[in-house]
């Protein structure tokens, strides 16, 4: 399969991860019954396709990485398909205020009086990882990123998980041997971890053997708002050359198709971020 990571996270002011509080592939107490693999893709192909045209939360995350550590609170407003608006405050003060686009990162950094207007590659050159703005979208809605309905998919023999991937077992083994591929040849390796009644998403897998990135997605707990499943406790881990980012999420006051105004204004006297 050939594509890059389009995941995302929106540089210093969503920043999506969070440390794994147990592993996907942890054995379970009994063994799951045999599903057919058609029947498994058929609930991934309606997993992706299922997003509000409007959605708001609020996000009390826990963010570390290999220099920091810090705890702060997200306010999150999202129009399908169009635009994202975060509002980050730390001890109830707004610092950090930003819109994404389909090709744009805007932010506006109040503690230093700083903005930054950038194109979506901003995210990688500053934290190693290929985000685009529909994958955004899926990870914070708690969606299958990157799933393509018109790729071919493989389930994985597993007793204690429903699992999809990308690859088959023998191609995992075989890039596994492989220290580096060719850039024509990269390869995405993405598993996908269905709930144990094989109805809903429960966690997720990706790797680049290309750049050695990994980034794994833990849905811990989620709540149905309005008939949808939304992510109630999220942990995710990126973990990259250049840096390990962990972040706990925990949403609050989740809002269905309910319209409110997206919101940011670069303040008179703020220069460019350096």
């Amino acid at each position: 399969m050939n594509r890059s990571i389009k995941l995302y996270m929106l540089c210093g002011t969503l920043l999506l991860l969070g440390s794994c509080a147990k592993k996907l592939t942890e054995v379970e107490n009994e063994k799951l019954p045999r599903r057919k693999t058609q029947d498994l893709i058929e609930v991934m192909d309606s997993l992706s396709h299922r997003k509000p045209n409007f959605f708001y939360t609020k996000i009390s995350t826990d963010f570390a990485d290999t220099n920091r550590s810090i705890s702060f609170k997200t306010s999150v407003r999202m129009v399908k398909d169009s635009a994202i608006n975060t509002l980050i405050t730390y001890a109830k003060i707004p610092i950090v205020n930003s819109i994404i686009t389909t090709d744009t990162v805007t932010i506006v950094n109040k503690r230093d009086k700083c903005y930054i207007i950038q194109s979506l590659s901003y995210i990688k050159e500053n934290f190693g990882i290929d985000f685009n703005y529909r994958n955004l979208e899926e990870l914070i809605l708690g969606m299958p990123l990157d799933y393509d309905t018109t790729q071919k998919y493989f389930q994985i023999n597993d007793p204690y998980n429903y699992t999809i991937s990308s690859h088959k077992k023998r191609e995992l083994k075989k890039l596994e041997r492989l220290e580096r591929h060719e850039p024509e040849k990269e390869d995405i390796i993405i598993k996908y971890f269905l709930t144990d009644d094989a109805h809903g998403l429960k966690g997720m897998f990706i790797e680049s053997p290309t750049d050695s990135t990994t980034i794994k997605v833990d849905y811990l707990s989620r709540e149905m708002v309005q008939d949808y499943s939304i992510p109630k406790t999220v942990d995710i881990v990126i973990t990259s050359p250049r840096n390990q980012m962990r972040i706990a999420l925990d949403y609050d006051k989740a809002e269905i198709d309910q319209r409110q105004p997206l919101f940011l204004v670069i303040p008179e006297g703020y220069e460019k971020c350096e």
